[in-house]
């Protein structure tokens, strides 16, 4: 898929790796819609990035919204070659505590952003590319999902956050055969340690001793790194059906 002149649709496009996304797009001459909770974030960005841009609101769990976000890039785009699903929310809890049993209903709303409202960004925007007209290769577009080292490597207290992550994983390949025939492909990006708004509030001194623990580059991943990683699996036809650990060699300990 050549980037240039696409449509593309990026949830949770407004911070962090959908907002490094968005950027890479637009410079590499995609038009994106930036799809996000954050009606004021979005609209900063896409104001930033010029007429290239779109903002649009979604809250990935609510079907309508992610239904009505498709439509608004189609109407503003022209049509959808390339999705990019980077909404999501972390949890730390233990499964049992002083306190007792965890608390079902985080676990439910995790599962609910980061599965649920993957699961909702991967079939309306395929469903919105399967009208488009394939391309020489017989390629009408590419999703691109966004797990997390954690599905492997859950450390204590990441029970939701993993199960969520470990889902998306196993999203991947079914869905990836599921949409073979009509000529769009799926992969995930699985990152590891990366300098988002989750780990901005970590004091410095903290953030620095979590990059010091990556075998290599020792640092904390850099947004644009996710970006590049999306761009190149975008343009590579034969990426399909795959996740794709993006960690710096890293293997997460117990705690």
């Amino acid at each position: 898929m050549k980037l240039d002149g696409i449509g593309a649709f990026v949830s949770g496009g407004a911070s962090g790796l959908g907002e490094a996304t968005s950027r890479l797009l637009v410079e590499r001459g995609a038009r994106v819609a930036i799809a996000d909770v954050n009606d004021e974030r979005a609209e900063a960005l896409a104001s930033e990035l010029g007429g290239s841009a779109h903002a649009l609101h979604a809250d990935v769990t609510d079907e309508a919204q992610v239904e009505a976000a498709v439509a608004g890039a189609l109407a503003a785009l022209g049509e959808l070659r390339l999705a990019v699903g980077c909404a999501g929310i972390g949890w730390a809890e233990r499964t049992v505590s002083k306190r007792g049993p965890a608390a079902l209903a985080p676990f439910e709303t995790v599962v609910r952003v980061n599965l649920i409202g993957m699961f909702n960004v991967l079939r309306l925007s395929a469903a919105a590319m399967s009208d488009n007209e394939p391309d020489e290769d017989g390629e009408r577009g590419a999703v691109i999902m966004t797990a997390s080292i954690a599905a492997y490597d859950g450390q204590v207290g990441q029970t939701a956050y993993a199960a969520s992550k470990g889902g998306i994983v196993g999203l991947t390949l079914p869905a990836a055969r599921d949409l073979a025939g009509r000529g769009i492909r799926v992969c995930t990006i699985a990152p590891g340690l990366f300098d988002t708004p989750l780990l901005a509030a970590l004091p410095e001194e903290a953030r620095q001793a979590l990059g010091a623990g990556i075998p290599f580059p020792q640092r904390l991943g850099r947004p644009a790194e996710y970006a590049q990683l999306a761009a190149a699996i975008a343009e590579n036809p034969m990426l399909n059906g795959e996740t794709i650990r993006l960690d710096g060699a890293l293997r997460m300990p117990p705690k």
